[in-house]
Parts: structure tokens; sequence; C-alpha cells
């Protein structure tokens, strides 16, 4: 969705930027054939806005003048490199001038350079943690910042993984295309983690003034749907469409008009999207239709998200089915971060003690030790057991280890709320 003007140049180039990163990195990699160059190409693109958009004033499509921008740039480049002469030749010279292709409409001969990104990036030449990382820089935008937060690991680590991953696709000469057969099914995994780590990234940001990021959100969405488009008979697409469908249909019921954060137990379910929440239950159908076995750990994930939208209010969830469907989850996928969740629905279905032996298992995770979420969840399962002194603590320990404005604000104010 191209972004609407504003009259501040530079809001409307950070703007652009955030939206249409991926899709003009995309872009430009369809023409360079290497997703480093294109990153750059982007970027010298963002430099030209900078200088001519002050100047000018903010063009009418400002998405479409950075993507003009970057292909011109690449075009130029593949002019200029000997290399490239034959691929030139076969492109010809109406390149520059050429419209960006429709999608058609048979799924096996999908032509959308976002979905081919993913694929790219997500290629086995690159090691699982490269590719996700690789991808949520280039696809989702986002800072090496961001993307160590969402997987708990250093910076540098990140910067590290992003840096080797474009220098071994280049090397590599890995193709810029959505592959078929065996080949697909191969850069599945990555590509669903992928398009989850980016839709957590714009359903609750891990830092910035702003607590949501829909732009994120919408593009993960379409990227799942489109998947399940291309991959029709594969459980865990549908799963993760499903999952994506129900978070998705919160959206406007989880800020508050000053952009504030609204706890699950706090929101208007009348605001829940009843149309999206269709489209998960249909997704979620699919995917126990087309599963041979147990369900995915996407599915499983879905089938919790669908007890949610089921319940008309927040007393009328069925916690103890949440418990268990976590309880599978942590069979199929055990990590930290699912043990917490369940001890949430635990302590809906059981009462907040046994909640909190959950929650003290995982104190000495090292995943967890600058989680932001595990000394909120203490800090609650304390406070309902009238330890209010230490939920205080925890709570403040929350606040000083998240990094978005919106969520430190809210900790901080369930830390002043202990006092009465």
């Amino acid at each position: 969705m191209e972004p609407q003007p504003t009259t501040d140049p530079r809001t409307a180039i950070e703007t652009v930027f955030r939206l249409e990163f991926p899709r003009v990195v995309a872009a430009v990699t369809r023409v360079v054939r290497d997703v480093g160059i294109a990153e750059e190409l982007t970027q010298d693109a963002l430099v030209a806005a900078l200088e001519q958009w002050p100047r000018e004033g903010v063009p009418d499509r400002p998405g479409a003048w950075l993507t003009a921008a970057a292909r011109h740039r690449a075009v130029d480049l593949v002019r200029r490199r000997e290399t490239y002469a034959r691929k030139l030749q076969e492109i010809g010279r109406t390149l520059e001038d050429a419209p960006p292709p429709q999608e058609p409409q048979d799924p096996d001969a999908i032509d959308d350079d976002l979905l081919r990104l993913v694929f790219t990036t997500c290629h086995p030449v690159l090691s699982a943690e490269a590719r996700t990382a690789l991808t949520l820089r280039l696809l989702g935008g986002l800072s090496t910042a961001e993307i160590a937060r969402a997987y708990l690991v250093p910076e540098p680590t990140v910067a590290q993984r992003v840096v080797r991953a474009k220098r071994t696709l280049a090397t590599k000469n890995v193709a810029f295309e959505v592959p078929y057969g065996t080949d697909r099914e191969a850069r599945l995994g990555s590509v669903l983690d992928v398009i989850y780590l980016i839709f957590n990234e714009g359903y609750a940001a891990t830092a910035g003034d702003d607590w949501l990021r829909p732009s994120l959100c919408e593009d993960a969405l379409r990227l799942a749907r489109q998947l399940a488009a291309l991959m029709p008979k594969e459980p865990e697409v549908h799963g993760l469409v499903s999952l994506l469908e129900f978070q998705a249909s919160r959206t406007a019921a989880r800020t508050a008009p000053d952009g504030a954060p609204v706890l699950l137990g706090d929101q208007n379910r009348r605001r829940w999207n009843r149309m999206l929440i269709a489209r998960g239950i249909t997704a979620l159908d699919r995917a126990g239709a087309t599963s041979a076995g147990a369900p995915g750990p996407y599915a499983l994930q879905a089938a919790i998200a669908a007890c949610h939208a089921h319940a008309l209010t927040y007393e009328d969830t069925d916690w103890a089915a949440i418990a268990t469907l976590y309880g599978l989850l942590a069979a199929r996928a055990p990590s930290p971060v699912v043990e917490l969740n369940r001890a949430v629905a635990v302590s809906m279905a059981d009462g907040p003690g046994p909640a909190l032996e959950i929650v003290d298992t995982l104190a000495a995770e090292p995943a967890l030790r600058d989680y932001h979420l595990l000394p909120s969840v203490r800090g609650d399962l304390l406070l309902r057991l009238g330890r209010t002194a230490q939920a205080r603590a925890e709570f403040e320990r929350a606040a000083a280890l998240a990094r978005n404005e919106r969520e430190r604000e809210l900790l901080l104010a369930r830390a002043a709320t202990c006092d009465s």
C-alpha cells in the first residue's frame, strides 16, 4: 500500500523507507541478482531522497519514486559491468521503463518479488540462523537491534550473520526465484519462521515509540496467504495463516486512542475483526484436513488463538484447553518462551501458585535473562498472590528491560498500582 504523502519531507522519507524498504530491495534484486548490492542501491536511493525532497517537495507517490530511483541505479550498475553484458543484452533496453509484473493467477507460476526474496534468503546454503536474520533484515526492514531482540542474541552476532549470509548468496550465485518440488519443501520451515517473526515484530514492536507496526503485519499476512496458495497441501502453511488471521483480528482493540497498549483481558472484543476470525477458522480447518498426523507447532498455536477467538468475554476463555494445547506445543517445539506462555495459561486455569513454580524454573534460562516478559509475568503472579512489594520490583525490572516505550510505560504503571 502506497504511503500517504506528508508535508514534512524527513518524516515522509522515514515513513516511506520503513514501509517500502523490502519492496525496493526485492525489485532491485530482480535486476542485479545480488541482495547485498540491492540493499546498497536502496540506501543510495534513500540518500537521493534526503537530498531532493526537502528542496523539491515530497512526490505524490513517494514509494514509487524511491523504487524508480533504486532501479535506475541498478540498471546503470548492470550497464557499467562487463560481466553483466550478456544479461543486459537478454533483458534489453526496456528494463528501465518496464512496469512491475502482475501476480499471475496460477500459484505454481507465482511472480511476486517479495516472496522470491523470502525463498532466496532462505536458501539451504545458509544456516538456519543466517536465513532468518537476513530475511528479517531485507524483507522485514528490521534493524540488527530488533532482530537481536527477537532472537534474544547479541547485536554483533546478528550483524555478522547478515554480512556473511549476503556474501554467501553472492559467491554461490543463488538464483532469485521461488523454487519448486523438493527444493521448495526444504526451505519451507525457514520461510514460515521468517514470516511469523516479521508479523510478531509488527504485532508488538521490540523498540521505538509505537507498540504496533501494522505494515509489517500486513506484509507478513499477505505473504502467508500467498504461500498457502502456492503450497495448498502443506498443513503448517495453513496453520501459520490461521494463527496470523486470528492475531490480526485483534489489532483494532489492542491500543487505546492515545496509542497505549490494551492487554487481552481489557480489550473490547466487539472491536475484533469477525471477518479475519472467520478466515482463521477456515485456515485452521484446512490445516486439519491436509494433515496426516499430529498437528505441527503453527497449527497448535492457531488452535490456542482460536480458543480466544471463540470466547465472547475474557472470563469465558477455556484456559484449561489452552494450557493443554501449550503442553502439546512444549512437547512438539520446546522452548523457554513456550513454557512461559504455558505458565500464564496454567495461572488462569489452576491459579497463580502452580504457575509461579513453572516461572521460577525458568529464571536460570540464559535465553530469558534479558527477556522483559519473564519478570512481567512473574510480577503479575506475585501481585495475584498478594506479594505486592515483590510484584512491584518485578514490574520495575521488566520496565528496565523493555525497549518499546509504550510497553515500558505500561509496566511502570503496573508497578505503581502495586502500592494501592
